[in-house]
């Protein structure tokens, strides 16, 4: 009786297991990120999306420099 139990444990387990092993490993639609502030048009020349990129890099070191600044080194 023992045993019964034991093994459908396990079989419940590894049922659950596979069912989440399903979902994770099923494609996902993938959504832009809310904060994403870089947004390109078909007619943006790869310049225009590096100048885009760098500026957005560019505010947020400011912003975070802003918000921690770092102790001085003695």
């Amino acid at each position: 009786m023992r045993a019964i139990f034991s093994i459908l444990g396990l079989v419940l387990v590894l049922a659950i297991i596979g069912l989440l092993a399903k979902k994770q490993l099923a494609p996902t639609a993938v959504s832009p990120a809310a904060g994403s502030a870089v947004v390109t048009t078909p007619a943006a020349t790869p310049q225009q999306t590096q100048q885009q990129v760098k500026q957005t890099v560019e505010g947020t070191m400011q912003g975070a420099m802003q918000a921690r600044p770092m102790p001085d080194d003695k």
